[in-house]
């Protein structure tokens, strides 16, 4: 056995793909992409379907807006709870059960969306997408890329991310088609049969929890650069809920993403329904391609930040996508022309994505690789609550007031959102020392 070889972990996993995959590539890559093919079912479904639900429920049943949107904004807020608590088991047994529990949930609770008849069958069965959602989605998926990736944190976020910029940009449309021809009975099964056939396969077969069980190191074997914005470090740091707690720099960011995701989720649920109104495009199928308009922004617009979100302040990134995402929720209100009216969806989408790429990059860059899972967690509590009550409240002003003065309420929650989350930093007294892992200088996919 070599020096080199010694150094490295021992082999705990072994998925079936890296048997076949080329060692040139670092095995993370792979990862990054399984993550896309998840999040584009399993978000795609449970977190735009949310907003492609909304009226068919509503015309179908007979229920009012402050209904549908309760039981929606229900679900943001479980998802917090589930995401709380699941976080530190997350960093502690891996995330792929995590994963299996919210593909298999996120599939029975989609296909279930079909057969409600009932308020309360509203409730329960977004309840189970709720609890789908906290577990497998965002936080396992970004504790994946935190332990895969240091020095190309943001480009693997990008990645697995982009799955949900397809999912709205292609299940979407698929899915008003199914709702025109079929109603919610046939939309929500298909839908829910996606998610499981295609996510489950790739999770047992491409994932590995950490490079460590691979024998890797991440990144291949992390080097720190002039132009990296991440302490090597740092990131190795432990940290419990109580010592996160009592960080200004933890407040800021939990008060800032609180305000800018719950807008953002306000303006994605609504965005379908407002846009049908006479006013603005008048059907669902144009207002559908709008949604689409905004995932492709998203996607165009994550794979540009991504090029240089490692080089970046990650609160000077956040806030300029507040204050843009700010400025797209006020032109939507202003403009009535088609053309226009796609516009700003563009211009939205290129916040939607971003906003939660710089929450993760930002609490990563801030706490580490650890412990990322325990303390995201709290955030995303924090980010989950505030999309909840946004909706709840938002939903009783649509009822009220229409669409022109809850877009006036997001839009500030953004700028406030702004001036917030700048204060998310990290004192030069509280850069402690915690020495990583040796890095390998010669990584490959080969089995030791």
């Amino acid at each position: 056995m070599t020096t080199n070889e010694s150094s490295q972990p021992p082999v705990t996993h072994w998925p079936l793909a890296a048997r076949v995959a080329s060692p040139k590539v670092f095995y993370g890559w792979y990862v990054a992409g399984a993550c896309l093919v998840m999040m584009y079912v399993t978000v795609g479904v449970s977190y735009y379907g949310l907003a492609l639900f909304l009226r068919p429920l509503r015309e179908e049943h007979g229920w009012s807006n402050a209904v549908v949107s309760g039981a929606t904004g229900m679900v943001f807020l479980v998802s917090g709870v589930a995401a709380f608590a699941a976080g530190p088991f997350i960093d502690r047994i891996g995330p792929r059960r995590f994963l299996a529990a919210g593909i298999t949930l996120t599939a029975i609770g989609a296909a279930a969306v079909g057969f409600i008849n009932q308020i309360w069958q509203l409730f329960a069965v977004y309840a189970v997408l709720a609890v789908a959602y906290g577990l497998g989605a965002v936080i396992p998926v970004s504790t994946l890329m935190s332990r895969w990736f240091i020095q190309n944190r943001a480009k693997a976020m990008m990645v697995s991310s982009t799955g949900v910029s397809l999912g709205g940009a292609t299940l979407v449309p698929i899915g008003a088609v199914l709702i025109e021809h079929g109603g919610l009975r046939l939309a929500a099964p298909v839908l829910g049969l996606v998610v499981f056939v295609v996510a489950m396969p790739v999770l047992l077969l491409v994932v590995a929890a950490s490079p460590a069980d691979m024998g890797l190191q991440p990144d291949g074997g992390f080097v720190a650069t002039r132009r990296s914005r991440i302490d090597p470090a740092s990131q190795y740091r432990t940290w419990s809920r109580a010592q996160a707690l009592r960080t200004g720099r933890f407040w800021a960011a939990v008060i800032a993403f609180f305000l800018a995701l719950g807008a953002q989720t306000s303006v994605l649920i609504y965005q379908l329904s407002f846009l049908q109104e006479p006013d603005k495009l008048g059907s669902r199928s144009a207002a559908a391609l709008a949604v689409t308009a905004t995932t492709i922004g998203s996607t165009l617009a994550r794979v540009a930040v991504s090029m240089f979100a490692d080089r970046l302040d990650k609160r000077v990134m956040a806030m300029g996508l507040f204050l843009l995402q700010a400025f797209a929720i006020g032109a939507y209100l202003v403009v009535h022309q088609p053309f226009l009216i796609y516009g700003a969806a563009l211009l939205f989408g290129f916040t939607v994505g971003n906003v939660y790429l710089a929450q993760s990059l930002l609490i990563g860059e801030l706490f580490g690789l650890v412990s990322f899972a325990t303390v995201f967690g709290m955030v995303a509590l924090a980010s989950q609550i505030g999309s909840g009550l946004s909706l709840i409240v938002i939903g009783r002003l649509v009822d009220t007031h229409g669409y022109t003065v809850p877009f006036i309420v997001l839009a500030v929650f953004d700028v406030v959102a702004a001036a917030t989350v700048l204060l998310a930093r990290v004192p030069l007294s509280a850069r402690q020392k915690f020495p990583p892992p040796e890095p390998a200088q010669d990584q490959t996919n080969q089995p030791r």
